[in-house]
């Protein structure tokens, strides 16, 4: 399926979910690998701001990319932000969605607030 960048300069994005390993098989407890490199994967909340409106999105980071110093509800960057379109059939009922991936998660600071001009 086609990968679509995230353009995240004009957006303030907050950490609401610490990262924890990705599971990929329940039963086993199998923590999920990158398919190129092998390295663990990482799943973390982030709450994504921009122009009025916000979004709650689930985002990937490999474990080597999670940066020491988040803290819940503080400004993160996540560099190389992309979504994927997903389908899947799943006792017999069809779902999709977005999976959101980014090459890492650091601390970040609050964007300055610009002055309305009047």
């Amino acid at each position: 399926m086609r990968t679509i960048r995230v353009e995240t300069t004009a957006a303030t994005i907050l950490l609401t979910e610490a990262p924890e390993p990705k599971v990929r098989d329940r039963q086993t407890g199998e923590i999920a690998k990158d398919a190129v490199s092998g390295e663990a994967l990482m799943t973390l909340g982030v709450v994504y701001i921009e122009e009025g409106e916000s979004s709650l999105i689930k985002v990937t980071v490999p474990e080597g990319g999670v940066s020491e110093g988040l803290a819940l509800g503080a400004p993160v960057s996540l560099p190389g932000l992309v979504a994927r379109p997903w389908e899947s059939v799943f006792n017999g009922q069809q779902r999709h969605g977005i999976a959101f991936r980014a090459a890492a998660i650091t601390p970040a600071a609050f964007p300055a607030v610009a002055e309305a001009v009047a």
